[in-house]
């Protein structure tokens, strides 16, 4: 097949082929203006707005934080806009664009705290928004439209994408994924779906493509398992493990990947910088690629100023001209449209019949996200997580539209978690709480934190801990004795930390604290936080239950420890906050 060279200018220049597809960037673009208009700062489509040439009255300087694969378009479309004075209101935009990990800006931004030094966030895909999202004391974050897209694929050395029929030969998802795992038959690499979005898309879309053909989770997890001891910490770093050459050994190098689950975007770049020697392949999965999508997003926007905000829009309006589109087509990425873009294609090595030219598939969910992430945390980390359940008089009272009581709703809960969420490798413990359950202790040990696959006797502890949790009972009188019970699990698991698993403390309440004789809530957390150690973290994740419970109260707790606080008012939720909270403190504490 033929091969590309280097191109000059750093990735060469593409020529666009373009199909419109129903969502446009004009579309984008008149709803940045929306909202830039919604938020005060009115904007009119006037020449002086879209100016391009000519004399400045004054500048407005403008900071941008993107993705590290994005960040060299965008900083070729803000020299442009510079040597061609794009002025707004006429004042000449000056951007700065800083390239920045996607899950470290989601993180700082999810903190809340304030102090960013820049006013416009273009991440890599909207997962990240979303991520920041949820937290209600996060920095506001308002996505006004697309600025370009990536599908993702499996880029393979010649070699290998020589044994796998390239490109003739088609696959899907699981195909591709079961036949390189299939007797160590390929070298692939990911990078960590916890902070890259390309190993969450990609391993998602894998487990929906497992679950529609019938898979209840095990060939995903185990997939998951295989893909984990060739994962890189980040997209970056993924990139420099694969071989430079057309036999995927360079010079009999067998740690090197023969291929690497990456974004078309990627492989352009690589391509580009290494030439005919070295090349990846590009397989794109004929059940539908996921994409990267890069969201061009306002931050704390009620602080920008007018000019910053009119600025902003201007700067995102340029890159939907014919001279972004050349831009972005230049360094490897595709425009909002999806429009296909042969020569990035090809330049990313695809070619045909690979089905590089369909749309991509449809977005997971964020409740897809999340379970892979779970998913992920759990089956790659292994767990090792001591739950503590309310068992005060008030777990008596019925679940909310339902005949059962709170406590039989969330036994039911927790064992369905148990059967799905948690495998053999997994460490869970059982406590109860209330008042004096255990002399003058208001929790009592029910079940240690051990390995669920571990036997014991007649049973495992998996069946150990089925039985404890059917049996547990709401105490008669028993009030919540809430704040000495969590500090006493949380040293229990601080005390029996394992390296190498995602440790954790679940504390299930319907109440707030009601032991007279315990400490206080202040007490309770400044102890919490004295405890704490990026070294060896583990988060404490507390869910209340029900309207009798102060969500302030357990988030203020939680957050001391790293962790997060919940409030369901159904129990029958726990089990779905149990694998989200995994999946939001695996994520930090990765």
């Amino acid at each position: 097949m033929g091969r590309h060279s280097s191109m000059p200018d750093e990735y060469g220049t593409a020529t666009a082929d373009r199909r419109p597809r129903s969502r446009g960037r004009t579309v984008a673009i008149a709803t940045a203006l929306v909202l830039v208009v919604a938020a005060g700062t009115a904007v009119a489509l006037r020449s002086d707005l879209l100016h391009l040439g000519g004399s400045c009255g004054k500048t407005v300087h403008l900071s941008v934080a993107a993705s590290p694969d994005i960040a060299p378009a965008l900083r070729a479309a803000a020299t442009h806009a510079r040597d061609q004075e794009l002025t707004s209101d006429g004042a000449c935009i000056d951007v700065a664009v800083s390239a920045r990990d996607s899950y470290k800006v989601a993180d700082t931004l999810r903190s809340g705290k304030g102090g960013e030094d820049f006013q416009v966030w273009v991440p890599d895909a909207e997962l990240w928004i979303k991520r920041v999202e949820q937290n209600d004391k996060a920095t506001s974050v308002s996505t006004t439209g697309t600025v370009a897209t990536s599908p993702i694929g499996v880029g393979m050395v010649a070699s290998a994408a020589k044994s796998f029929g390239f490109p003739e030969k088609k696959y899907g998802w699981t195909e591709l994924a079961g036949a390189a795992f299939q007797d160590n038959k390929l070298r692939l690499g990911a990078a960590d779906p916890a902070r890259s979005a390309t190993g969450l898309l990609a391993l998602t879309r894998l487990a929906t493509a497992s679950a529609k053909s019938g898979d209840d989770g095990t060939q995903a997890a185990a997939m998951a398992k295989i893909l984990s001891h060739r994962t890189s910490d980040s997209d970056g770093q993924l990139m420099d493990t694969v071989a430079r050459d057309e036999s995927g050994t360079e010079n009999g190098n067998p740690k090197r990947n023969e291929a690497l689950v990456l974004s078309e975007q990627a492989a352009f770049a690589h391509n580009a910088e290494v030439g005919d020697s070295g090349a990846l392949d590009l397989f794109y999965p004929k059940d539908g690629s996921p994409e990267l999508s890069y969201p061009f997003t306002l931050v704390d926007e009620s602080s920008l100023s007018t000019e910053e905000s009119r600025a902003a829009v201007r700067f995102m309006t340029l890159l939907n001209t014919s001279e972004g589109h050349r831009i972005l087509s230049k360094y490897g990425f595709r425009d909002e449209d999806d429009a296909v873009v042969k020569s990035v294609a090809e330049g990313a090595g695809g070619r045909a019949p690979q089905p590089y030219d369909d749309a991509a598939s449809e977005p997971a969910s964020d409740e897809q996200l999340e379970q892979t992430l779970g998913m992920w945390t759990i089956t790659v980390q292994s767990a090792r997580v001591l739950v503590v359940v309310d068992a005060s008089g008030s777990m008596a009272n019925p679940a909310p539209g339902r005949a059962e009581s709170r406590m039989e709703v969330t036994k039911a809960s927790m064992l369905a978690a148990l059967s799905t969420s948690f495998t053999d490798e997994d460490d869970i413990g059982l406590w109860e709480f209330a008042t004096k359950l255990d002399g003058d202790r208001d929790y009592k040990k029910l079940v240690p934190t051990t390995r669920l696959g571990d036997r014991s006797g007649s049973g495992t502890q998996r069946e150990r801990l089925s039985a404890a949790f059917a049996a547990l009972q709401p105490v008669p009188d028993g009030a919540t004795g809430l704040y000495d019970t969590t500090l006493a699990a949380y040293k229990d698991a601080k005390a029996t930390y394992k390296k190498g698993k995602f440790n954790a403390v679940v504390v299930v309440t319907d109440g707030v604290n009601e032991d007279p004789g315990s400490i206080s809530r202040s007490s309770l957390i400044q102890q919490l936080q004295s405890m704490t150690d990026s070294e060896r973290p583990v988060p404490l994740i507390a869910i209340a239950v029900g309207p009798n419970t102060d969500k302030e109260e357990i988030e203020q707790i939680a957050e001391a420890t790293g962790g997060s606080g919940h409030q369901v008012r159904d129990p029958a939720d726990i089990q779905q906050v149990i694998l989200k909270a995994i999946m939001e403190a695996g994520a930090r504490t990765n």
